[in-house]
């Protein structure tokens, strides 16, 4: 297949390694994970490329800013096995993420908006119901499933800092408040934004002590700067891609 979609000048291996200060051995690993086309050979057996190789090399270092390597390692491989369909759905699903991310982020700031630090903790599940105490709140496994996590990470984030469950008197489970619910929700977006644990904590501290939101906000100023860059990211992609796919036919 490879000896079939080379087209123009050959070039070396360091050729295509110089331009975009790689080393060779880069080039090769490349060429081994699928992300470039089959090399061509020479009598002597040195791996020879062509523009066709330095496009597609091209195309997947501008993927990768938007969306990841692992995802543009997929997107190239499937371009060269001729999916170019399976590809484009690639792509798309990493759109898909990017926008779910923003709508992530106005939920955080909406939720931030609305925090009020002051406010006693109300009952977030009725008495009786079977997923809280007598004394209001919910337990561990139904807002572990609220969220769409595991009680086990709850449990994490507890120990972290990030929520502070009271226990139930009567039975010593856990017991999350109005509070500690919106600082678990708040974590939970947290973590899909890319921040670590050792990040979130300090801010949920700051908006607890600090009587609003404004901690935050160098925060979320800079999840829309990555949010934004990210985007442009897989404009600059979907350009080199597209040039790519046309060179190939």
């Amino acid at each position: 297949m490879g000896q079939n979609l080379q087209t123009g000048d050959r070039l070396r291996p360091i050729d295509l390694a110089r331009a975009h200060g790689l080393s060779t051995q880069a080039v090769r690993n490349y060429e081994e994970a699928g992300i470039l086309p089959a090399a061509g050979r020479t009598p002597h057996g040195y791996r020879t490329y062509t523009s066709l190789h330095a496009g597609a090399l091209r195309a997947f270092l501008a993927l990768v800013p938007g969306h990841g390597h692992p995802t543009a390692t997929a997107i190239m491989r499937a371009v060269n096995e001729g999916a170019v369909d399976e590809a484009l759905h690639l792509v798309d699903e990493s759109h898909a993420q990017l926008l779910d991310d923003r709508q992530t982020l106005r939920a955080v700031e909406r939720a931030l908006r609305d925090l009020d630090p002051t406010a006693a903790p109300a009952p977030d599940t009725a008495p009786g119901s079977g997923s809280g105490s007598d004394s209001g709140g919910t337990f561990i496994g139904p807002l572990a499933g609220k969220l769409g996590i595991r009680p086990a990470t709850l449990r994490k984030w507890e120990r972290a800092g990030l929520v502070q469950p009271r226990r139930d008197p009567r039975t010593g489970y856990r017991v999350y408040g109005e509070g500690d619910v919106r600082d678990a929700r708040m974590a939970h977006q947290l973590r899909r934004g890319g921040y670590l644990l050792e990040q979130i904590a300090p801010l949920i501290a700051q908006v607890r002590a600090a009587g609003g939101p404004e901690p935050l906000a160098a925060t979320l100023r800079n999840w829309h700067d990555r949010l934004t860059a990210r985007g442009r990211a897989m404009l600059a992609g979907a350009a080199e891609l597209e040039a790519h796919l046309r060179e190939r036919g």
